[in-house]
């Protein structure tokens, strides 16, 4: 297939596709997007600062979905026996996997769920679950369980049911959240999905990784866009040029955390604290700074000023001008596209920019999709480390490309399977596996 740019001619390789900013869209105007900008900094607030190996190896994919013009990116996962697909939040800020049960009640009408009385691998443990967001919560009980994606199964796996919840938590077809960081975390005190499998030695390689696309900029972007892909176990070469440089995680792994070193904008560096600490976060939409930073920032950009109501934390500032921010971990320099700077115009002139206010130390960044939009991001188990590449062509390609159909979930034949526990683990093989697919969800930023 031909790629083409924004205004249909064809995209020669070393071109760049120009960044235009949208206007709020009719499918979600600036009230909703206030309002999502709220919950973004209500949650990221409570979550950072409130509270026998097989001889098989393989590496498989799930292609996302880009939703509401790059407020998420979503996957899709099997559970059960027979399999069931649900479409899941990719979120490597927390570490449970759950999903909404049949008993979940009015508040889930209209969900995909989950029926444990039509699979013959369930299992009750009997435990009681509960998480708690800045938006609300989400309660039910732990289980084990069949659960397989992107070509790989892990048997007797711990996830969480949810029998209850706060209203506006998922908007269909998602029904639930797949956690992607590190089992310290776990309130289910089941190991993650992926740790499982990283551990167990079934990967190629101990890691995962992630590329999402991008269509903030694009006038002609529908709701759902392509959104890029989850590798598992492997590193995709032809999504990046270059090394990969690793920032190995200062400490013990429980979020992805590293050390920023370095913050420009507009050219001008922005005063850090001593070991600056970022987490790396799929699960959020914009870019998390203390007060400080937040200042330095925003006092490079004249015409800014801080914003209120919905967007108390956020800055507002002129959309004439383009906003340049690079990032560096104690090597190379990443640069943050004027495009993701911009998250939403209010008013005829005024523009809210990505950076939000957090509060606490530790981590005092929070570098979510705004961020990782513009690069090739690593998760590796072993040494625990996060990695970053420049993009190829073939990624930055995929920006803003019109008409194409987002992906379907799709049932595959199995590359390889393990047992929960990674101790234990054995290597098995099964007849029907998620080999891709998607998922999204209107309130997102209300789950992470």
């Amino acid at each position: 297939m031909e790629r083409q740019r924004q205004d249909g001619s064809p995209l020669v390789a070393g071109q760049t596709i120009p960044l235009r900013r949208r206007n709020p869209s009719p499918d979600l105007d600036i009230h909703q997007r206030g309002q999502i900008a709220k919950f973004q900094r209500d949650v990221v607030l409570a979550r950072y600062f409130g509270g026998g190996r097989p001889t098989r190896r393989s590496s498989g994919d799930n292609l996302l979905v880009n939703q509401a013009y790059d407020s998420g990116y979503y996957g899709t996962l099997a559970i059960g026996s027979p399999s069931v697909s649900f479409d899941v939040l990719l979120d490597t800020g927390s570490s449970d996997l759950w999903v909404a049960g049949t008993s979940c009640g009015a508040v889930c009408n209209g969900l995909p769920l989950y029926d444990s009385s039509a699979s013959s691998s369930f299992k009750n443990t009997s435990q009681s679950f509960k998480i708690t967001y800045g938006q609300g919560e989400a309660s039910g009980y732990v289980a084990t369980e069949t659960i397989e994606m992107a070509g790989f199964s892990v048997f007797n796996q711990g996830f969480a049911v949810i029998d209850e919840m706060s209203s506006g938590f998922l908007s269909a077809p998602a029904s639930g959240l797949l956690g992607l960081a590190w089992e310290t975390l776990a309130l289910s005190q089941q190991m993650p999905f992926w740790q499982t499998l990283a551990s167990s030695g079934t990967w190629d390689s101990p890691l995962f990784a992630v590329q999402f696309t991008r269509y903030t900029n694009d006038t002609q972007a529908q709701a759902l866009e392509p959104g890029g892909v989850l590798n598992l176990g492997y590193t995709n070469s032809s999504l990046y040029t270059g090394s990969i440089e690793y920032i190995d995680i200062p400490s013990q792994p429980s979020f992805w955390y590293i050390t920023l070193t370095s913050v420009t904008v507009q050219g001008g560096s922005v005063p850090l604290s001593t070991n600056a600490i970022a987490a790396i976060d799929t699960g959020t939409s914009n870019i998390g700074a203390p007060s400080s930073a937040m200042e330095a920032i925003y006092a490079q950009i004249p015409g800014s000023k801080p914003a209120s109501g919905s967007w108390a934390g956020y800055y507002q500032f002129p959309c004439s001008t383009s906003v340049n921010v690079t990032f560096s971990f104690g090597g190379s320099t990443w640069a943050m596209a004027p495009a993701d700077f911009s998250y939403a115009q209010v008013g005829g002139s005024q523009c809210i920019g990505a950076f939000f206010e957090t509060t606490g130390n530790n981590p005092s960044w929070i570098l979510g999709d705004a961020f990782l939009k513009n690069v090739y991001t690593v998760f590796r188990y072993n040494p625990p480390a996060v990695g970053f590449a420049a993009l190829s062509d073939v990624a930055l390609g995929e920006n803003g490309l019109n008409g194409v159909p987002v992906p379907s979930p799709t049932i595959g034949s199995a590359t390889a399977a393990v047992t929960g526990n990674a101790a234990s683990a054995t290597l098995r093989f099964t007849p029907a596996l998620i080999g891709m697919g998607v998922a999204f969800s209107l309130l997102h930023i209300s789950l992470v």
